[in-house]
């Protein structure tokens, strides 16, 4: 039995609580053969560290459709058409999306009237979109260029390890 690292960062500082989330992330996954269970507690340490009202995966299957994955949060959206809402289009263009007012974003599938904005990461391994990290704050503009950043190198850790 793997012992769970703490991934609670108790500083105040984005940029710095990203940063050791990183080294905290690689370890939980780096011989974790279970993508489930990796997944998992990547969505439990963002949860924890940053407060995010939601924070799950979305799994391609047959190539037309994300499947809810493992999550933290309240109950969620459970398939994803591609293209469709904020994860689809992250997906169909293969790109992060930030989206500071998901209630002005055409197409927004709304799981929660409670989110109020949302960024979403496509993990690509091998040029193919293997599923997204989904997150939602309660707060408008909760998202910015930094968030982007960091959580992009978690993609790349779990496309690395886990796909």
């Amino acid at each position: 039995m793997t012992a769970p690292l703490q991934t609670t960062v108790s500083s105040n500082d984005k940029k710095e609580k990203y940063e050791l989330l990183l080294s905290q992330i690689k370890a939980l996954i780096e011989r974790e053969t279970n993508r489930t269970a990796s997944l998992a507690n990547v969505a439990a340490a963002l949860k924890s560290s940053f407060d995010f009202f939601w924070v799950g995966f979305y799994l391609t299957e047959n190539n037309d459709t994300l499947v809810l994955g493992p999550f933290q949060g309240e109950p969620a959206c459970t398939r994803i058409a591609f293209g469709k809402g904020v994860c689809g289009t992250a997906w169909a263009k293969g790109k992060t999306i930030i989206v500071n007012d998901v209630d002005k974003f055409e197409g927004h599938i709304a799981c929660s009237s409670l989110s109020r904005s949302e960024i979403v990461v496509p993990l690509i391994r091998n040029g193919q979109t293997a599923g997204v990290l989904d997150i939602d704050s309660e707060y408008l503009s909760h998202f910015d260029p930094t968030d982007a950043f960091y959580l992009e190198a978690i993609g790349k850790l779990l496309t690395q390890y886990c796909f």
